[in-house]
């Protein structure tokens, strides 16, 4: 049987997907948490998982270092390649992918072309383009919320769960671009050559997620 190698991000969704997988009769033979290998063998001789960073995990599947990954929607959202399929919604780490700024900001047409704060810039351009507003996007890679407060944009665009962190520094979700969930994705080229096996551990998962 072949080895198939499974993509995780790390941290909330490594955690909930690792508690799917264990529904299904699927647990790495070390603690992911206390492990420093980035390559862990399971209890299935034909499966082992690649703990990589979120952003990296259409890459690896893309390109075959992984036939299959477990990433969130804003992630592929922004991802350009094609050598993948997304083929099933987990229903995990759930959250929003929202425009939030300071309350009161003036609408657009009474001001400057509006800043905004993001790393989700393709996703950010193309919801903008979509309703025919140009804004100025600035990349950032975290702390968005500073982005505001500080006069550097006028609003970011960032994920939330709880909304408690805008709440905490003043800023008020405004609009919601996306629902965000993990999806599993597979490469193009391991759905042809280990179909029968992909394909099994897609309606494995798929009892799971829909029970």
């Amino acid at each position: 049987m072949s080895l198939l190698t499974l993509a995780i991000s790390k941290g909330r969704i490594c955690q909930e997907a690792l508690a799917l997988l264990q529904q299904i009769g699927i647990a790495p033979v070390e603690d992911v948490d206390k492990s420093r290998k980035l390559i862990l063998e399971t209890n299935q001789p034909n499966l082992r998982l690649l703990i990589v960073r979120a952003t990296d995990v259409p890459t690896y599947v893309e390109y075959g270092a992984a036939d299959l990954g477990i990433t969130g929607k804003d992630v592929l959202a922004e991802y350009a390649g094609s050598g993948l399929y997304e083929v099933l919604d987990l229903a995990i780490a759930k959250c929003r992918l929202v425009v939030a700024g300071l309350p009161g900001v003036p609408p657009l047409e009474q001001r400057r072309r509006m800043r905004i704060a993001t790393k989700y810039i393709e996703t950010t351009r193309r919801y903008y383009a979509a309703r025919g507003e140009q804004v100025e996007l600035i990349k950032l890679y975290g702390s968005m919320e500073l982005a505001p407060l500080l006069g550097l944009a006028d609003r970011i665009v960032d994920l939330v769960d709880t909304g408690n962190t805008l709440k905490a520094n003043g800023l008020v979700e405004i609009e919601q671009i996306m629902n965000i969930s993990s999806k599993l994705i597979v490469n193009k080229a391991s759905m042809k050559m280990n179909s029968k096996n992909i394909k099994l551990f897609i309606l494995q998962l798929e009892a799971v997620v829909k029970h």
